[in-house]
């Protein structure tokens, strides 16, 4: 193993070490745009619909959300606002990652097109500037190109077997977006913000039209962090 040293005292990790952490991450949460896939055309999107979708968006819970709230017979405003906000949160990560990897101007709106999560993570773990942007850039090139593959298999697959909900097929996206979030319930106010959701959210479907509950529901972070405020 081969360890660097920057000129600056950061010790950067092995080139190798780095892609194997992107490649891991990339294929691993790829391959779930087959359940996305699945889940569109079982919502009544088109095979057209759903790739552009993941090529144009690219960001697995907002694409799910959409769907879902569709499949739900929810108003297409109201499952695209839920489907914004949800995606709000990669501005945030931008802020961080554009003082983290300081790409070149012409590349930053490239870039941007891959601030999720997963290409998130992998570059905040790095010890320097030079593995942030090779672990970005392979979770991001791995990933990107994955979800839009497995999202069209899946769109098709889902058409040739007919019913998706005959299958149970249906409750492929919510797993999955369960799988995903459940790592980064860690502490208690995590846990709190998603009781708070989970209570708000299923509260409110009965008498809410389908959709609205998924918006009311993301008060719980501001209403929790208000409480903690209070109480420090």
């Amino acid at each position: 193993m081969v360890i660097r040293e920057t000129p600056q005292g950061v010790v950067e990790r092995p080139r190798s070490a780095v892609i194997r952490d992107g490649l891991g991450v990339g294929v691993a949460v790829g391959l779930s745009g087959f359940a996305f896939g699945v889940t569109a055309a079982g919502s009544g999107v088109s095979v057209l619909q759903a790739c552009v979708l993941s090529l144009l968006v690219f960001t697995g819970a907002s694409q799910f959300a959409l769907v879902g709230a569709l499949a739900a017979g929810g108003n297409p405003f109201t499952a695209a606002a839920g489907a914004f906000f949800l995606g709000t949160r990669n501005a945030f990560y931008g802020l961080r990652l554009s003082q983290l990897l300081a790409l070149p101007r012409a590349l930053r709106p490239l870039a941007a097109h891959w601030v999720i999560d997963e290409t998130t993570a992998v570059a905040l773990a790095q010890p320097g500037r030079t593995s942030a942007r090779l672990g970005f850039t392979v979770t991001g090139l791995t990933l990107y190109v994955l979800w839009n593959l497995t999202t069209l298999l899946g769109a098709l697959g889902a058409e040739a077997i007919g019913d998706t909900s005959a299958w149970g097929l249906d409750a492929a996206g919510p797993a999955v977006f369960l799988a995903l979030l459940a790592p980064m319930v860690k502490g208690p106010t995590e846990r709190a913000v998603a009781a708070l959701a989970l209570v708000l959210g299923l509260g409110l479907l009965p008498v809410l039209p389908s959709g609205v509950p998924v918006l009311i529901a993301a008060l719980a972070a501001p209403v929790v962090l208000w409480m903690k405020g209070r109480r420090s």
